[in-house]
């Protein structure tokens, strides 16, 4: 499994992958009740395959044999953001 991180922005924040299959971390942005501005994640989910054209494409939609490495790739991203979460309030 192999895991990238990008820069801030509209980049995602970090992408784990797992084969064909990838979990991309987003952050966001949004307003509460408040008007205060706060941040939230948000997690994709992708397989990649390549049609008949040989081009590569991307959907949503998975396997039941893509399942074990999707469980993977969440399983990662979930860590993440929890260790991320840890130590902000650690600091």
């Amino acid at each position: 499994m192999k895991s990238e991180q990008k820069v801030a922005g509209q980049l995602p924040e970090m992408k784990f992958r797992a084969g064909a299959i990838s979990a991309t971390v987003w952050k966001n942005n949004g307003k509460n009740a408040k008007n205060e501005d706060y941040a939230y994640y948000t997690i994709s989910i992708e397989r990649n395959f390549v049609n008949k054209d040989d081009k590569w494409q991307s959907t949503n939609s998975l396997r039941v044999n893509d399942l074990p490495k999707a469980s993977l790739v969440i399983q990662k991203a979930y860590e993440y953001l929890v260790l991320k979460e840890q130590a902000s309030e650690e600091a």
